[in-house]
């Protein structure tokens, strides 16, 4: 059978959103595919991953999501590599989406969520492991020093107390599916953007998982206010802390023996400048 790989365009998102709902995750509709393909934030991408067709219909996709940062005053550009889909039929021609996605120049490609069997092949296509590792926490009522922290996810408040970089970055992140966002402030002092998304773990959404937080040591002090926002006003009994995203595991914490590996591919970056904003993780509530 013959399959033709191009670009996913704009006028492709119902035809490989509504392939990504049926034959990936159902639990998402094609609309809130198709939304997630379309990123919140400004930049020109050149298209929203690669597709796989056989006589006119779609039979695999590989999203990409495609950012333009500054990493210490320099503008880099980014794709983050997204769902990876092929019906078993046509899994022979499933390596050239990766291929054409990673042979566009310019770019320095992150897999922030690869399967097992995704993991070696990275490898060999020259990535390297970001240097993860995962605390389990409960979200406990802890008593509070009153008025010494406030934790809020009132938009209003977000926008009131970021300033700077730090507000852009959450302007750029507001419109985003999965993203939830906090800002915790110490009386007299900082504050500290936080994004989270809700995920399920043995089909429970009960876990927060923390995907950015702007101020590592604010939020460690904080930790206990944020602990029990997360439960009493989320309902979510369990955090997950990525020690790359906190700066270290929070006290507490049990740090699991087996997490889920985060990889990139750059020639000049270092671990330390990968974060996981601009990206799947953000745009796509499984």
């Amino acid at each position: 059978m013959a399959v033709t790989l191009s670009p996913i365009l704009e006028a492709d998102l119902p035809r490989v959103a509504g392939f990504l709902h049926r034959e990936l995750n159902s639990r998402l509709s094609p609309e809130a595919w198709a939304a997630a393909m379309r990123v919140p934030w400004t930049v020109d991408a050149p298209n929203a991953g690669m597709k796989l067709e056989s006589d006119g219909e779609v039979v695999g996709a590989y999203l990409a999501f495609y950012s333009q940062r500054e990493v210490d005053g320099v503008p880099e550009r980014f794709c983050n590599l997204g769902a990876w889909c092929v019906l078993p039929e046509f899994r022979f021609s499933g390596l050239r989406l990766l291929k054409a996605l990673l042979d566009q120049p310019g770019y320095h490609f992150t897999d922030l969520s690869p399967s097992g069997s995704v993991v070696p092949l990275n490898q060999r296509l020259g990535f390297e492991f970001l240097p993860t590792g995962t605390a389990l926490l409960p979200n406990l009522p802890w008593p509070t020093v009153p008025g010494r922290f406030r934790v809020s996810g009132d938009p209003a408040v977000i926008e009131a107390r970021l300033t700077g970089e730090a507000l852009r970055r959450y302007r750029d992140h507001a419109g985003a599916a999965a993203a939830r966002h906090l800002v915790v402030s110490e009386r007299g002092g900082q504050a500290c953007h936080v994004v989270f998304r809700r995920d399920r773990r043995k089909n429970l959404p009960l876990f927060a998982t923390i995907l950015y937080v702007s101020q590592p040591e604010l939020f460690a002090r904080a930790w206990p206010a944020v602990s029990r926002h997360l439960l009493l006003r989320h309902g979510l009994p369990v955090t997950l802390a990525d020690i790359h995203v906190v700066g270290a595991a929070p006290r507490a914490s049990v740090v699991l023996a087996a997490h889920r590996r985060k990889m990139y591919r750059s020639s000049s970056l270092k671990p330390d400048q990968i974060d996981y904003l601009y990206s799947e993780l953000v745009c796509v509530p499984w």
